[in-house]
């Protein structure tokens, strides 16, 4: 559990805001607005903490190797361990960025045309880590970090000719990625990188060969590549989902 200490705010902990577009003065151009509920309150926050022997083995492939695969049903907490800790090197500046990505794929349904900017179109992607990073580094930071393309979205789309320098790269979902997309996604690695790919090849949506089994394969003897497997025994999101997840494997 996060414990929350309030501590007297200072000029650094103001928020301004820009009062007027007609700027009368080289001292009139931002205003004080407002201190956040008075006081800010700083997080202290203990390390991710490995629920199950699963989460364990995660962290340490994880913090041990260039190239990651999480494997296995929801529930079992592979997306709350790595936007933990790549939310944690983010804040202790160990890396520049978060990248996150994930397949445009839904789950069976279709919503088309989606108005707004490339960032707007792609949050329903990304908004189950917002969560995650709220709790570790608090959401007006998350904000900020997100308007100024620190913590990045990017469609597997927009890779090509890209490379992934001092960051966490985070390829979700990624059991409906094709093997070209997947081979994409693995290519961008640049210096002072980590890739994190996670998925349930059980829970495919697309109908030709998963990009997630083809690379777990094609890689599962190269070295600074861990592996690591999840089953229903290590889900911890609640008894009930373990319950289903038998129900519908049986």
């Amino acid at each position: 559990m996060s414990r929350k200490t309030a501590i007297k705010p200072s000029d650094k902990d103001i928020i301004y805001r820009r009062r007027d577009s007609r700027k009368t003065s080289k001292n009139d151009d931002f205003s004080l607005l407002d201190v956040v509920d008075l006081c800010i309150e700083r997080r202290v926050l203990e390390p991710i903490q490995a629920l199950t022997k699963a989460q364990g083995a995660y962290i340490t492939a994880i913090l041990e190797n260039v190239i990651t695969f999480g494997i296995g049903p929801a529930g079992t907490g592979k997306s709350y361990v790595v936007a933990g800790l790549a939310a944690d090197m983010l804040r202790e500046k160990k890396i520049d960025r978060i990248i996150l990505s994930r397949p445009g794929v839904e789950a069976g349904e279709k919503f088309g045309f989606i108005p707004g900017e490339l960032e707007e179109k792609y949050a329903p992607y990304i908004e189950p880590f917002r969560d995650i990073f709220n709790e570790r580094l608090g959401r007006s930071q998350v904000d900020y970090l997100i308007k100024h393309k620190r913590i990045c979205a990017m469609p597997l789309a927009f890779m090509r000719g890209r490379t992934f320098k001092n960051c966490w790269a985070i390829l979700d979902e990624a059991q409906n990625t094709t093997p070209s997309q997947m081979k994409l996604f693995l290519t961008r690695i640049g210096d002072n990188c980590k890739v994190i790919i996670d998925g349930d090849i059980e829970q495919k949506d697309i109908t030709t060969q998963s990009g997630l089994s083809d690379a777990v394969n094609k890689l599962k003897n190269t070295r600074k590549v861990g592996i690591v497997e999840f089953s229903v025994e290590d889900v911890v999101r609640s008894g009930i989902v373990k319950d289903i997840l038998r129900a519908y494997s049986a």
